[in-house]
């Protein structure tokens, strides 16, 4: 017996040392937690983001576009001289630049309806992380209760122990003054072997809820936590008062799976207005600058001039004398023209109207109409499956918590029942006028009885808030 109890004791010595270093979070806290560090979230993070960059191209594209180019190389052999067009087969150094622009005029309003698709979609995005966030949450708050209903189990194993240790230390004063035979010690012994497993077995029950709490929340490897007891009123006349079709409407207006879906049809409607955009004329303003440079294009100047003699022509004065001209000695000098003088020279400017007016075109403008049109009964049937599975959760949600009220209920008085029966039992072994065998099974039921209890209890909290929840209420104690 001494060394069953100093187990017993360094085992809530070691609970009790444990407990000091760990972190105790709110339920508040372990959402945020959760929150912060699930990677969910962070994917419909990222989503979001991606819905804003696609969002800002969209915005983009009523703007002119703006591009410039440059070019610098050499030629060798047979080729074409930039800048006369002509053809050499000198080495050349050539060079370039140029810019262009361009404007959508008339496009068929589809940039004004992909805008509008791409805003849509980023708020549809918004409410896809509201929806990944309300599921850590919920899934939170279940692995909560689960802690706080294994400490209440522990708590109830610890009350088991200690009332058979009791007894078994007032079994053992009277089977020391011979008033009980030794059997009703050794069973009793045995009672008090098979309540510490109990123990045991719901401390580690705890540990591991308090385990998928903490994977949950995704915390660093070694960080303890605990959590807080928090003060839960139940109030089963708020389920009863309470009816599905007013739940599931609030919901309607609350639940961001439902918005989402909406903004999805919304957005796959102006995506069918964006494809029949294809069957109109466009209209576009385009404008270009370009010039280029080439050292083959050579400038010559004529210097150092000399006369050097008359030679006669062929044309003649009045009187018949011959005509001579003045002929001269003189070096032909080359140069490259200079760039700048080329760029001036070069400078080519075009300003141009297109219109494009579809007429056959592959039947691809048509079938892009088609797959919107698909696109948008996709989306139609989503948003109406979306409204079917929150009634139908909804719906079991209120069925569930109505059954989970009545066995709360139900487990309320089989407690209060078998807590007088184990008083009664008791006093009877106590007085020599029960056995063993009445006094372990009304213990046992009692034991059991208030397990149930405690599970019927936090089922029911746990329903209760997730109708709370579709009612647009805070997950809260």
């Amino acid at each position: 017996m001494k060394k069953i109890g100093l187990v017993t004791i360094l085992v809530l010595i070691s609970f009790a040392t444990m407990s000091q270093q760990k972190r105790i979070l709110s339920l508040q806290e372990c959402i945020e937690i959760a929150v912060e560090n699930n990677l969910s979230v962070q994917r419909s993070e990222l989503n979001l983001q991606s819905a804003e960059v696609n969002l800002l191209q969209s915005q983009a594209q009523r703007y002119p576009t703006l591009n410039a180019n440059g070019n610098y190389g050499y030629n060798w052999g047979r080729g074409i001289d930039p800048t006369t067009n002509q053809f050499t087969t000198q080495r050349i150094n050539f060079n370039g630049v140029s810019a262009s622009s361009s404007m959508p005029i008339i496009n068929g309003l589809q940039t004004t309806n992909s805008i509008k698709q791409s805003k849509l979609n980023r708020d549809a995005s918004q409410y896809d992380l509201k929806k990944s966030i309300n599921d850590i949450s919920l899934n939170t708050a279940l692995n909560y209760l689960n802690v706080i209903f294994n400490k209440e189990l522990l708590e109830n194993a610890k009350f088991q122990l200690e009332s058979s240790q009791q007894q078994l230390d007032r079994t053992k004063k009277l089977v020391e003054s011979g008033a009980l035979p030794i059997s009703n010690e050794l069973q009793l012994v045995s009672q008090v072997a098979t309540n510490e497993v109990a123990l045991v077995n719901a401390q580690n029950n705890l540990d591991l809820a308090l385990l998928a709490l903490k994977q949950s929340l995704l915390l660093q490897p070694g960080q303890e936590i605990d959590i807080e007891i928090p003060e839960i009123d139940i109030d089963q006349a708020e389920i009863e008062n309470s009816r599905i079709i007013d739940i599931y409407n609030e919901a309607l207006s609350q639940m961001p799976e439902i918005q989402s879906a909406d903004l999805r049809v919304k957005s796959a409607d102006l995506g069918l207005d964006v494809s029949k955009g294809g069957m109109f004329p466009t209209l576009n303003l385009s404008g270009s600058m370009s010039t280029n440079y080439s050292d083959a294009f050579k400038d010559f100047a004529i210097i150092n001039a000399t006369p050097s003699g008359l030679s006669p022509t062929v044309f003649e004065t009045a009187s018949g004398e011959a005509i001579f001209e003045q002929e001269f000695d003189f070096e032909l000098q080359e140069s490259t023209v200079p760039l700048s003088t080329q760029y001036d020279n070069n400078l080519s400017k075009r300003l141009t109207l297109s219109l494009n007016i579809p007429i056959m075109n592959g039947f691809r403008t048509r079938s892009d109409i088609q797959r919107s049109k698909i696109a948008l009964q996709q989306a139609e049937i989503a948003s109406t499956e979306q409204r079917n599975i929150l009634y139908q959760t909804i719906e079991s949600s209120y069925r569930n918590a109505v059954a989970a009220a009545k066995t709360f209920s139900a487990s309320q008085r089989q407690v209060e029942s078998l807590e007088e029966t184990f008083r009664a039992v008791e006093n009877q072994y106590n007085n020599g006028a029960a056995n063993f065998t009445d006094y372990q099974v009304a213990s046992n039921n009692l034991f059991q009885a208030r397990t149930d209890l405690s599970r019927a209890k936090y089922d029911f909290v746990f329903k209760q808030k997730v109708l709370e929840f579709y009612q647009g209420k805070a997950l809260t104690f």
